[in-house]
């Protein structure tokens, strides 16, 4: 099914260790830094941030915590084996920072379970839960630029590691930094673990999932963007496999550097595909993200679908074409389309803070049809609390296939029903000595945003402000930089100008 890198993809990563050996620092801790967690795990440069040595902290903190989860278990845990399900993206030294993680959990007693191959993160946290597994380590940096790495930990059930389980594993980090702790690794790259290929299990789930007898009879062509990430041989194989689809692939290769462009499949990186649809040789253009937990959509018009569309189509589609039943799930700053749909379907609405943990977390304890958020990440009921952008993609080509109709001219029908719905985000920059006493004044509420009411404040994260209209903004500081994310939603083109126009000028004032 999917394919496995062969013997030249691993002699390259090894030369490119090669090139990266010298960087690894002594045993001094003259290199380390404090390793933070954040929305989607700790991410950082690779050889500067993100070396051997932060990423065996880090592997001992998860170790520590895993750990003492065990012995405050007692009785309960002790026929469970303590595995670990350890996978990686496509990125460069993915493999030997994963072996650097696995050799630091044997050495705690735990089972490290290595991936064969680069899996997409859907896959990962499926593995978990199959497996029963007490998590897993999964080494990527998702979207961001080639030069990035990251470690994510995931929680027994496949969900991403929440707030209160990530400050203790970062306690656990700096004791050991504070301590002197060091590490007698073996050479980078040597250590050997049994290996797992999650991938049947997975795909099974998906056959569960997605009708692909449907897919099937409407024998779509479909312009697959794989951007050289782990959804090969996932996405594009169940299209044409299952789904009968004829599938024009696009960088379904290994490439660490991503071709020299982002792993996002936004507008800018969905346009091959685009180019493909507009030329007649597809009809619908689905992309996925370098770890395959993000999704992009191009229609047959060549629009290019946001993922607050994709979540009010999926949660139509599933509700109105396949019966099912439950709540929606999204985060603050997601559009409140979702919201008119959910009304005109009778399906209530929840709203969480940034980061699907959150939204796994919800779907785990109730019955949820759908969850999502802005940034692109999409679940649905009776899979993992995790993303997935190649369930994603196939729910869109499952709805295409249903009604028979482009899926613009579906959420054109809806929006004569919801009116329509415009969204942008916008980054501003801000002094910093002046964001804490911009932050206050946000806190303290405000009353009009330009000439628009304030009619009601909603702090669940950040500073949301429910205007007239079913129009809003919102605003969230970031954690890294000296800016502030203000998400704008708007009933038309002009109006969503003027509200932009509003929300720098308060910002700036």
């Amino acid at each position: 099914m999917a394919p496995r890198p062969g013997s030249a993809s691993r002699q390259n990563s090894r030369k490119g260790l090669a090139r990266l050996e010298i960087l690894e620092p002594s045993a001094d801790n003259s290199c380390v830094t404090s390793i933070k967690f954040g929305t989607s795990g700790w991410r950082g440069l690779i050889a500067r941030d993100f070396t051997f040595e932060n990423v065996r902290f880090a592997a001992q903190g998860i170790a520590d915590y895993l750990l003492e989860e065990l012995k405050a278990a007692g009785d309960t845990a002790a026929s469970q084996k303590p595995e670990v399900i350890i996978g990686h993206d496509t990125r460069f030294l993915g493999r030997e920072f994963s072996l650097a993680v696995a050799e630091v959990l044997a050495a705690n007693g735990l089972v490290p379970l290595l991936c064969q191959r680069d899996a997409p993160t859907p896959v990962i946290a499926h593995a978990i839960r199959v497996r029963k597994a007490l998590g897993g380590i999964n080494m990527t940096a998702s979207h961001n630029p080639a030069e990035y790495q990251g470690l994510k930990f995931s929680v027994s059930n496949g969900a991403a590691a929440p707030p209160e389980v990530t400050r203790r594993i970062e306690g656990h980090i700096r004791h050991r930094q504070e301590s002197g702790w060091t590490f007698q690794a073996g050479l980078v790259g040597s250590f050997r673990c049994k290996e797992i290929d999650p991938a049947p299990a997975y795909l099974k789930q998906l056959r569960k999932l997605i009708q692909f007898d449907v897919i099937k009879k409407a024998k779509l062509k479909v312009a697959v963007e794989l951007m050289y990430g782990t959804g090969r041989g996932y996405l594009d194989t169940l299209l044409e496999e299952d789904g009968g689809a004829k599938v024009l692939r696009f960088h379904d290769t290994l490439n660490p550097s991503f071709g020299g462009h982002h792993p996002e499949p936004n507008a800018e990186g969905m346009a091959p595909a685009r180019e493909a649809v507009l030329s007649g040789k597809a009809t619908l253009g689905l992309g996925l993200d370098g770890d395959a937990d993000r999704f992009g959509i191009v229609d047959r018009d060549g629009t290019w679908l946001t993922p607050n569309q994709i979540l009010a189509l999926a949660l139509y589609h599933l509700k109105k074409n396949r019966g099912w039943t439950g709540a929606v799930v999204r985060t603050v700053p997601t559009s409140h389309q979702v919201d008119a749909v959910a009304e005109l379907l009778g399906v209530q609405v929840h709203e969480t803070p940034v980061g699907f943990k959150y939204i796994g977390a919800l779907m785990e304890s109730e019955p949820i049809i759908v969850g999502g958020e802005e940034s692109g990440g999409l679940s649905v009921k009776g899979h993992v609390p995790e993303k997935d952008g190649i369930l994603a993609c196939l729910l869109m080509a499952e709805l295409v296939a249903t009604e028979k109709k482009p899926l613009m001219k579906i959420l054109a029908e809806l929006e004569k029903k919801t009116g329509e719905f415009h969204t942008t985000r916008i980054n501003v920059a801000i002094p910093p000595d002046k964001k804490e006493a911009l932050l206050q004044r946000l806190a303290a509420g405000l009353d009009k945003v330009g000439t628009a009411q304030v009619q009601q404040f909603i702090t669940t994260d950040g500073f949301k402000f429910l205007l007239p209209n079913r129009e809003w903004v919102a605003f969230r500081a970031s954690g890294t930089e000296p800016l502030i994310r203000c998400y704008i939603e708007a009933k038309s083109a002009a109006q969503l100008k003027k509200l932009e126009k509003a929300c720098r000028a308060l910002l700036l004032a």
